[in-house]
């Protein structure tokens, strides 16, 4: 723990040196207007590879059938991905909402169990508990099997985390790489010091992919708070996976062996990572890939274009809510053009500050015709987002500066009417377990949680 503090404290004082050079995000107003009156041909591919114009344009017309005034929506990202990212909408994979630990730690082990090839991991937390302990066994069992098994942590995320875990991973064969390790006397080190992999992804034989908020951590059993994360004493977490399984996951694959290329990993050994995948269902994925790195983070201009491409709805959960002044004028913007605009967002965190600092925009949001709520009974750590009940999106991506200008972040963007009410529902879910937050019970908030907003928005920047 003490070791964690002084690293906080290393990375607020480089911050701070650091933070008159890099202190905004880019504004992408500019691709936003140059992208707007082009008329997008996306890039869907098939299993079998890029569609046809004339099968593309069927797969919008039917997009379109399926939910009346979707158009501005679908026509906007498009032209967004092409402009910024021509990264590609991947059809024919089959998409399954996870909901919590318990249920999406029983999906991946058995995914795992039924590996033939390879599996590939990405964490920004890796916690030493039992939970860990049945995960280890069983990427070593498959790793003495012949299978590659492939691991990136995250530094400051595994700070905590015993040298004698990483020494029964590395014994069982399975080959690790350490995001960005921390060393205040290596210049590189220090320059790389706010950039954290916040990535949650697990691949396994190129065909099936887990992704969204969900760490290997405590928090993942449901039964309590994770001590290490300083979380409320008593509230379990409440968290959001997906299992897509279908060609996308080739595009999660092509961005893990690209981070680990990027950190210098060690030569991965000759496997299947990239095989025939046949289609799997009718969802229609696209992955976001987010870097620090890149002069604009993908999923930043991604989320920005489809807030604003919006004409009926917008339903955010999210764990970590401090975005940038762009972000929240375009919920203002969306709510004030009509568009129905509800949060769900914590009552209880692990960050006093990410909390405060989320609740110092209530005011103007609520004035805005935002719709805010707080889920009490649980430690919300989700990161989803449904817009006109047609567009989602899961990953490890908060609603901060963090994720949008620090982190490296990955998400999954699903396109379809089916999956978005399934999301719907669960949102719905959320909302009833939630407390609602009125304009006039926010202006009788007490001093003392006012002082609390002020502090925690002025440090915003680094949470």
């Amino acid at each position: 723990m003490l070791q964690k503090l002084l690293y906080r404290l290393l990375l607020l004082t480089s911050a701070v040196l650091l933070a008159s050079s890099c202190s905004t995000l880019p504004n992408v107003e500019h691709y936003l207007h140059s992208v707007q009156y082009v008329d997008a041909d996306p890039n869907f591919y098939g299993a079998h590879g890029p569609l046809s114009i004339e099968q593309s344009e069927a797969i919008i017309t039917r997009l379109k059938r399926e939910t009346p005034g979707s158009d501005a929506i679908l026509q906007r990202h498009l032209a967004i991905e092409r402009a910024i990212s021509g990264s590609s909408l991947v059809l024919g994979n089959k998409v399954t909402l996870l909901v919590n630990g318990p249920t999406t730690y029983a999906a991946m082990y058995e995914a795992i169990k039924k590996a033939k090839y390879n599996v590939n991991m990405e964490t920004y937390i890796l916690e030493d508990n039992p939970l860990i302990h049945t995960l280890i066994d069983l990427l070593r069992q498959k790793r003495s099997e012949g299978l590659e098994i492939n691991l990136i942590y995250d530094a400051y995320g595994a700070l905590g985390t015993p040298s004698i875990l990483f020494e029964r991973l590395r014994k069982g064969g399975i080959r690790l790489l350490e995001f960005n390790p921390i060393n205040p006397l290596e210049i590189d080190a220090l320059a790389a010091i706010n950039n954290r992999n916040h990535r949650k992804l697990l691949i396994v034989d190129g065909k099936v992919v887990f992704t969204g908020g969900i760490n290997l951590g405590a928090e993942l059993s449901g039964s309590g708070s994770n001590p290490r994360q300083g979380g409320s004493v008593g509230y379990s977490w409440r968290d959001t996976d997906v299992r897509i399984e279908g060609p996308a996951a080739a595009e999660f694959q092509k961005a893990f062996i690209q981070h680990w290329e990027s950190q210098a990993g060690p030569k991965l050994a000759p496997s299947v990572y990239f095989p025939e995948i046949p289609p799997a269902g009718k969802h229609i994925v696209r992955a976001i890939a987010s870097s620090a790195e890149a002069p604009v983070p993908l999923i930043y201009a991604t989320l920005i274009s489809a807030v604003r491409s919006a004409s009926r709805t917008i339903h955010i959960t999210n764990a970590y809510f401090a975005p940038n002044q762009h972000f929240l004028d375009a919920l203002q913007e969306a709510a004030r053009r009509g568009v129905s605009v509800t949060l769900v967002l914590p009552k209880h965190s692990d960050s006093w500050l990410a909390l405060a600092a989320g609740r110092s925009h209530y005011a103007n949001l609520l004035e805005a015709g935002i719709t805010i709520y707080e889920r009490r009974d649980r430690v919300l750590h989700a990161k989803t987002i449904v817009i006109d009940g047609v567009w989602s999106t899961i990953g490890s991506s908060n609603l901060d500066w963090r994720s949008f200008r620090h982190n490296d972040e990955i998400n999954a963007v699903i396109l379809g009417r089916d999956f978005a009410e399934q999301m719907e529902t669960l949102f719905t879910h959320d909302l009833a377990h939630s407390n609602r937050i009125t304009l006039a019970q926010w202006r009788h908030r007490s001093l003392w949680t006012r002082f609390k907003e002020a502090i925690a928005r002025f440090w915003q920047w680094w949470l």
